[in-house]
């Protein structure tokens, strides 16, 4: 089997609403995302024969989603009172709503599915809120 894996990186704030601790409050990361995807063959024909995929198409998948949380608030949907929510964008900040509690693990699960409807046959995917602590989603 042939895994190609390729990684990016993007700087973020979240907070844990309801949690009882200090992730409650608002922090940011500097955090690492990485796709793992397999195959059982390369191509064989064309351009892009001997490869599973092209790296510069991983990598440019992968990066759109971290582009799409770069720079941003990622807050669970209703976390925040609609007149903070309405005074932060009217600040024109970026804020990335989600269906879901913004953890690691949280966030491991969202990128796999990302990827799979981006056409990939995905492995594993990796965040890394800091350099030592990660949470792995897998089938």
């Amino acid at each position: 089997m042939y895994i190609l894996k390729t990684r990016q990186n993007f700087d973020a704030a979240h907070f844990l609403f309801g949690y009882v601790g200090k992730c409650k409050n608002i922090h940011g990361h500097r955090w690492t995302i990485e796709a793992e995807i397999y195959s059982e063959t390369v191509q064989e024909k064309g351009e892009k024969r001997g490869m599973v995929v092209d790296f510069g198409d991983l990598k440019k998948d992968l990066k759109e989603i971290a582009d799409f949380f770069d720079h941003s608030l990622i807050i669970e949907k209703n976390s925040l009172k609609p007149s903070t929510l309405t005074a932060l964008k009217d600040e024109n900040f970026k804020i990335t709503e989600l269906d879901f509690r913004p953890t690691a693990e949280n966030l491991a699960s969202f990128i796999f599915k990302k990827m799979e409807e981006k056409g990939y046959s995905v492995k594993r995917t990796i965040v890394y809120e800091t350099p030592d602590n990660c949470a792995v989603f897998e089938k």
